[in-house]
C-alpha cells in the first residue's frame, strides 16, 4: 500500500487528514487494494452497493445500458477518484449501474458501513472522513445534473459544445484534455460515434475547434447551433 501513499494522499476522501493517520485509518475501515484488468467489473449491476471505491492506479468506468443493450459512460475514474459512494452510503441500494476497468488497474475498496458507523477506537480522523465524504457526493450531484444538461439538447452538434464548453470552464483554458476515446465520448454524449465524427471534422472545417485524439482545443465562437 505504502506505493499509492501520494495517491492516497491526493484522493479528496482523505483531504485534511494528517499523513501519518492515513494508514492507520485504513486499517480502522478494513481497506484492502485488489489488481483488477482491463475489462473486469470492479462492481455490477444489480449487485448491493457496500464498498467505496478508489482507484490506486489504471482508470475505471462507470457504465449503464439501455433497455437494448448500448452503453452509456457515465464517468471515467482516474487515480485518486472514488465512486459508487452515493449508492453504497444510501444503505440497502442496489447499483444501477457498473463499474468496469478500461485498463488494469489497482482499486482500493472501503466497506461504506465502517466509514458511517462511529469507530470504536474514537478515531479522530473519523469526523473529516464523513464530512470529505458528503463534499465528493454533493460535488458529484452537481457532474451528474451538468452530464443531463449536456444530453438533454437535441442535436450531436449541441451536445458536443456544451460538453467541450464545460471542460473548458473547468480547465480555465481553451485547450484541454477529455478522458475520453472517440468511443468513449460518443457512449458520453449519448450519440452514434460515426455521427460525433463527422460532426467534428466539420467543426474543425468551420474553424470552431482544432483537436488531435482526446485533445481539443475551441477556437473562436462557439455558439451552439444544429
Amino acid at each position: 500500500m505504502e506505493k499509492y501513499f501520494e495517491i492516497l494522499r491526493a484522493c479528496a476522501l482523505f483531504e485534511h487528514i494528517e499523513q501519518q493517520d492515513i494508514f492507520g485509518m485504513l486499517a480502522c475501515l478494513g481497506a484492502k487494494a485488489k489488481e483488477y484488468s482491463k475489462k473486469q467489473v470492479v462492481f455490477a449491476r444489480g449487485q448491493p452497493a457496500r464498498y467505496v471505491g478508489v482507484v490506486l492506479s489504471g482508470s475505471v468506468r462507470i457504465e449503464q445500458l439501455d433497455y437494448s443493450g448500448q452503453r452509456g459512460i457515465v464517468s471515467t475514474c482516474q487515480p485518486a477518484d472514488i465512486f459508487a459512494e452515493s449508492f453504497a452510503c444510501a444503505g440497502g441500494a442496489t447499483l444501477p449501474v457498473s463499474a468496469v476497468c478500461a485498463r488494469d488497474s489497482s482499486v482500493l475498496l472501503i466497506d461504506s458501513a465502517r466509514i458511517m458507523a462511529p469507530c470504536d477506537s474514537s478515531c479522530h480522523f473519523h469526523r473529516q472522513l464523513i464530512y470529505n465524504l458528503m463534499k465528493i457526493i454533493a460535488a458529484k450531484n452537481i457532474r451528474f445534473h451538468r452530464k443531463l444538461d449536456i444530453i438533454s439538447r437535441r442535436t450531436t452538434k449541441e451536445k458536443l459544445l456544451a460538453y467541450l464548453s464545460y471542460m473548458a470552464a473547468e480547465n480555465n483554458s481553451r485547450s484541454f484534455y477529455i478522458p475520453f476515446s472517440r468511443q468513449e465520448l460518443a457512449d458520453y454524449l449519448e450519440v452514434d460515434r460515426s455521427g460525433l465524427s463527422v460532426r467534428i471534422s466539420r467543426l474543425k472545417k468551420e474553424g470552431m475547434l482544432e483537436c488531435d485524439k482526446n485533445f481539443f482545443c475551441l477556437l473562436g465562437e462557439t455558439a451552439e447551433g444544429t
